[in-house]
C-alpha cells in the first residue's frame, strides 16, 4: 500500500511538473509571438528601408565594383549604420577588379534578306573586351551548350559564336531555371575563345520575351585572351536564331569595355555587441556592388537594406542581443567575392565563430521564408533548434528547409554555423536581374519591409534561445 501511495504521489508531482512546463512554454510563445508582431508592425508602417533603398538605387545609381557610384554607396551605408545605435561600424578593406563598360554597344544584323539591316538589344558581359574603333564583324554560329562548342572546335575559328539555351520555364523554383542556362554565360566566352572566336552573343538569362538584355559576369581563363562578348535580349535571341535557319547571318559589333586594374575598395560592416554571448556572432547582409546598369534595387540593393533595417528594428524595439549581431554589405559579389572572401579569412584569422549567417541576395518580393545550410557535423542540431519556431514564423507565412544559403555567407561554412539565405517569392526576379528594368519602382514597399521583418524575427529568435547546445 504504501508503495502505491508513493508511485501515485509521483504521478501526481509529474502531471503537476508537465502542466507547469506547457503553461511556462504557452507564455514564452506568446511573448515571442508578441514581439514578432511588434518587428512586423513597427516595419510595415516606418517602410524606413524603402526609403534608404530609393537613394541607393536612384541618388547613387549602380554601383559596381571599383567605381565612383560604389564609393558613393559604401559612404552612404557607413553612415547609416553609424546611426541607427550600431557599436561599432567600420569598412572592411579589400581588393577588386574594375572593368568598366564605356559608351553603349552597338550591335546589328547585317544585310540580311529578311530585314535587312537591324539593331539587336544588347549588353556587354562583365570582363568582356573592348573592339577596334571601328568594330568586328563576322558571321554568326549558332550553339545551345559548351559542349555543342568542343564539338565544333576549329570550326568556330574568326566566327561569332551565339549560344542560345533558353532559361528553363518548367521549373517551378527560378533559380533552378536559372542555374540551368547561365554557364553559358559565365563560361561559354572563355570556351569559344580558346578556338578563336572573335566574338559571342549569349541569350539573356531571363523567362520573359522582351527586349530587354541582362549583363552578368563572364571569366577567362588566364592565359585565354578576352573576346568581346554580349547579351541580347530574349526577343532578339528567338530572332536571330530564326534568321540563321534562313540564311548565312553577318553580325557588326562594337564595344568600348576596359579592365581598369585593381583597385581598393571596401565591405560596410556594423555591429550591436552582444550582452552575455558576444564571441558568438550573428550576422546579416547582402553585397552592396551591383552591375552597371538599371539601379541595383533588388540586386542587391534590397539586400543591404533587408539587413541594415534588421539592426535598426532590434534597436528600436529596445531589445539588448545576447550575442553579437553584425550587419555586413559585402563588396564585389558580383564580379568576383573579393569582398566575402576577405571578410572570412579576416574573420577565420580572428578565431571568429558565427553562429549564424542570413544572406538576403533574391530581391525584395514577398518572402517566403529561408533556406539553410551548414557543416553535416552539425546539421542535425541545427535543424532541431529551428523546428521549435515553426509554429510561430508559419503566422507570418515562412517556412525553413534545407537548401542553399548564398554566395557571400556561404564563404563561412568552416566555423561551422548556420548558414540561411531569405527565399522571397522569385517568379519576377530574373524579369529584373542585371538589367536596367532593375530600378526603385520594381519594388514594392511592404514587400521589402515584409523582408526584414522576416530576417529581424529570425535573428531574435536565434539571438534568444541560440541553436542548440
Amino acid at each position: 500500500m504504501q508503495q502505491f501511495k508513493w508511485r501515485v504521489s509521483a504521478l501526481f508531482v509529474l502531471i503537476c511538473y508537465i502542466i507547469n512546463a506547457n503553461q511556462l512554454t504557452a507564455q514564452i510563445n506568446k511573448e515571442d509571438s508578441l514581439f514578432l508582431r511588434k518587428i512586423y508592425d513597427r516595419a510595415l508602417e516606418e517602410q524606413i528601408a524603402y526609403k534608404w533603398l530609393y537613394y541607393l538605387s536612384e541618388t547613387i545609381g549602380h554601383r559596381i565594383a571599383g567605381s565612383p557610384q560604389n564609393m558613393a554607396a559604401i559612404e552612404f551605408t557607413h553612415q547609416i549604420l553609424d546611426t541607427i545605435g550600431c557599436t561599432k561600424v567600420w569598412n572592411q578593406p579589400c581588393t577588386v577588379n574594375y572593368w568598366y563598360r564605356g559608351a553603349p554597344e552597338v550591335v546589328e544584323v547585317i544585310n540580311h534578306p529578311l530585314v535587312g539591316t537591324k539593331k539587336i538589344h544588347a549588353l556587354a558581359l562583365g570582363n568582356s573586351a573592348g573592339t577596334p574603333e571601328v568594330g568586328i564583324s563576322g558571321e554568326v554560329v549558332e550553339v545551345k551548350s559548351i559542349e555543342e562548342v568542343k564539338k565544333l572546335g576549329e570550326a568556330l575559328k574568326g566566327k561569332i559564336v551565339f549560344f542560345n539555351r533558353a532559361f528553363h520555364d518548367a521549373d517551378y523554383h527560378t533559380f533552378t531555371s536559372y542555374g540551368s542556362c547561365v554557364d553559358q554565360r559565365v563560361f561559354g566566352p572563355n570556351a569559344v575563345a580558346k578556338f578563336g572566336a572573335k566574338a559571342c552573343l549569349v541569350r539573356s538569362m531571363s523567362g520573359r520575351r522582351n527586349d530587354v538584355p541582362h549583363t552578368g559576369t563572364s571569366i577567362f581563363d588566364e592565359g585565354v585572351e578576352a573576346i568581346p562578348a554580349l547579351a541580347i535580349s530574349t526577343n532578339d535571341a528567338d530572332l536571330l536564331s530564326q534568321w540563321i535557319a534562313v540564311n548565312p547571318t553577318q553580325i557588326y559589333i562594337k564595344t568600348n569595355c576596359e579592365q581598369r586594374g585593381l583597385k581598393p575598395s571596401y565591405s560596410v560592416i556594423g555591429e550591436i555587441k552582444g550582452s552575455k554571448n558576444p564571441n558568438e556572432i550573428i550576422a546579416v547582409g547582402g553585397h552592396l556592388d551591383s552591375w552597371d546598369v538599371g539601379g541595383g534595387a533588388h540586386d542587391d540593393g534590397a539586400g543591404c537594406v533587408h539587413s541594415m533595417e534588421v539592426l535598426y528594428l532590434l534597436n528600436k524595439l529596445n531589445y539588448k542581443p545576447k550575442r553579437t549581431l553584425r550587419c555586413v554589405l559585402f563588396q564585389n559579389e558580383e564580379n568576383g567575392l573579393a569582398g566575402a572572401r576577405t571578410y572570412a579569412q579576416v574573420s577565420n584569422d580572428n578565431k571568429e565563430f558565427h553562429l549564424a549567417a542570413i544572406e538576403s541576395d533574391a530581391g525584395g518580393f514577398t518572402p517566403h521564408g529561408f533556406s539553410y545550410d551548414a557543416d553535416s557535423v552539425v546539421m542535425v542540431k541545427y535543424e532541431k533548434a529551428l523546428s521549435k519556431w515553426k509554429d510561430l514564423l508559419s503566422k507570418f507565412e515562412l517556412k525553413i528547409q534545407r537548401g542553399g544559403s548564398g554566395a557571400d555567407v556561404g564563404q563561412l561554412k568552416s566555423q561551422k554555423g548556420l548558414l540561411l539565405g531569405l527565399r522571397p517569392d522569385s517568379q519576377r526576379y530574373f524579369d529584373y536581374h542585371h538589367t536596367e528594368a532593375d530600378r526603385i519602382d520594381a519594388v514594392h514597399p511592404r514587400e521589402l519591409a515584409l523582408g526584414s521583418a522576416a530576417m529581424a524575427s529570425l535573428v531574435y529568435l536565434m539571438d534568444k534561445y541560440g541553436l542548440g547546445d
